[in-house]
């Protein structure tokens, strides 16, 4: 498995960054994160990224510098997604959260929870996602970042309807 991950530190370095930018970029591109400890790092836990993920990081990295100014203003498009974690057995847990690739992303979800069903996906700018999911859960429960319980998975995907009804539309 370690040959699959790469340190987040060890990104930073490879392009001149501080460990907190590339943080932001992978919490931004919706990327999860593994701690580790290890001897090299004298115990303390790191925190790692899938090979096939740092792809990505690399894509953006090495691309010319005005889509820093994209990243950071949130003006990334893609979708927002709401997902039923287990629709057999806790029909009521979901996942939100913002994707620039939707397979790529469910595929990731999969490995955690491998009976995640999309639900529906609405067009979004990464700029929108944390006003959508403090809209959407208002009467959720919170059990995990991005990770909620409630009693009607339909009303979630009405207020995911509702909400992005009000939002402009982009190309």
């Amino acid at each position: 498995m370690a040959d699959e991950l790469i340190s987040i530190i060890e990104i930073a370095r490879t392009y001149g960054k501080r460990p907190q930018s590339i943080h932001k970029i992978v919490q931004r591109f919706g990327i999860e994160t593994k701690k580790i400890r290890s001897e090299e790092s004298r115990g303390q836990l790191i925190s790692y990224i899938l090979v096939k993920d740092y792809e990505r990081i690399q894509e953006y990295l090495s691309e010319p510098e005005e889509s820093d100014g994209e990243l950071l203003n949130g003006n990334i498009p893609g979708v927002f997604y709401l997902i039923q974690l287990e629709p057999n057995h806790d029909p009521g847990r979901y996942k939100l959260g913002f994707a620039s690739n939707m397979d790529e992303r469910l595929r990731s979800h999969k490995t955690a929870a491998p009976f995640a069903t999309v639900i529906a996906t609405w067009p979004c700018k990464l700029l929108w996602e944390k006003t959508a999911i403090d809209s959407i859960t208002a009467n959720s429960e919170k059990l995990y970042t991005e990770v909620f319980r409630t009693d009607d998975i339909q009303q979630v995907r009405k207020r995911c309807d509702d909400f992005f009804a009000l939002m402009p539309s982009f190309d």
